[in-house]
């Protein structure tokens, strides 16, 4: 068993469970964080968290359209076995979207599975705590982009379910990767910088006398981001960029090899058939997106509740691209990132991510 990581960041409280590292690892679909990434975030003391979403595609139980859904139920469960199994003590978390149609499914399959927490965005997660009512230590945690949301989902869960979220997590969608929770057209309005969204959160919490951890997420990329999310009144943050191009992240190599020596300027906004934007790495994918290319329309099942490829035939499928990409298809595969991709320079063990970010400057010299 390694040896605990030195820091002097404050362990980060997540309803019942405590992560000595206040470090959540993002969920990123489709099998780009899986057990692997996780078990080895957990086992530091961070949070690990697995991508719920069409977890089942690269599973054995996936034979036809018709297995999706209870594919992707049999592979979450599979998924929160092996990391539990990596990190028996550790803090696992499940990502769920409300975006796909299994949200419910997925969620109750997560908390039923042993999942310590439940984080939830691409909208909001109104009735998740239904889904989860039989297992009160499963931690709750909202994604939101504004003070508007975070008091919405305070209210609504107050009055409908008499509780609130264990955390907020509060996501920047200028810089923040994968499925952004705003309009295209919103993007780069700096009301959604965390440096006034996070204080502003943290002030109506205490305001109302709630005791709730706020996260901080999105182009979060070192110790000094961290300290300064500390600074605005945040208790943890989360990274998901930051851990693809480790070894234990379960995409292909050829995946991680792609996120090396880019430049600022290759990340592209994508149109996702979920009717949201989406950040990823510029790809061949994408010119033959916004031109006149070819790109798969195949849809595996009904996958989003709302998909502009399944009921308008247009875009793109977004499993199949995702799911190539996870594979390391780089003709055919779609890479989410955030905006500090630019900043991956090699692959390296997890355990050497988290001791950059943790390790006090003293100890690092």
């Amino acid at each position: 068993m390694n040896n605990p990581i030195p820091t002097s960041l404050a362990p980060l409280k997540l309803g019942p469970h405590v992560a000595r590292l206040p470090i959540i690892q993002g969920g990123m679909g489709i099998k780009v964080s899986g057990a692997r990434l996780a078990g080895a975030v957990a086992k530091e003391g961070g949070v690990g968290v697995i991508a719920s979403v069409a977890l089942g595609l690269s599973s054995p139980y996936y034979k036809k359209k018709s297995d999706y859904f209870k594919a992707n139920q049999l592979a979450l469960a599979d998924e929160l076995k092996a990391a539990r199994a990596t990190a028996p003590d550790g803090v696992i978390g499940v990502n769920c979207m409300v975006a796909i149609t299994d949200h419910e499914a997925m969620a109750r399959t997560a908390a039923e599975n042993g999942a310590n927490v439940i984080i939830s965005g691409a909208g909001l997660p109104l009735n998740l705590p239904t889904y989860t009512k039989d297992f009160p230590d499963c931690a709750l945690l909202p994604i939101v982009s504004s003070m508007k949301a975070a008091r919405l989902m305070c209210r609504r869960w107050g009055n409908t379910h008499k509780r609130l979220p264990d955390a907020l997590v509060v996501e920047d969608p200028n810089t923040a990767g994968g499925h952004l929770g705003v309009k295209r057209q919103d993007l780069g309005d700096p009301a959604y910088d965390l440096s006034r969204v996070v204080p502003e959160i943290v002030a109506y919490l205490e305001s109302e006398g709630y005791d709730i951890p706020v996260i901080g997420a999105g182009g979060i990329w070192d110790r000094d981001d961290i300290d300064q999310m500390m600074a605005y009144g945040a208790s943890g943050v989360q990274m998901a960029t930051r851990f693809i191009c480790t070894d234990e992240c379960d995409a292909a190599d050829a995946f991680k090899q792609l996120y090396l020596g880019r430049k600022p300027a290759d990340v592209s906004i994508v149109d996702s058939p979920a009717g949201l934007p989406g950040r990823a790495v510029h790809s061949d994918f994408i010119d033959r997106l916004d031109g006149d290319g070819e790109v798969a329309m195949q849809c595996f099942a009904n996958c989003l509740r709302k998909c502009l490829c399944r009921d308008d035939k247009e875009t793109f499928c977004i499993a199949y691209a995702l799911d190539r990409a996870q594979r390391g298809d780089l003709a055919d595969g779609l890479f989410f990132t955030g905006t500090n991709l630019y900043r991956s320079t090699e692959i390296v063990p997890v355990r050497k991510v988290l001791e950059t970010l943790c390790l006090d400057d003293s100890r690092v010299a």
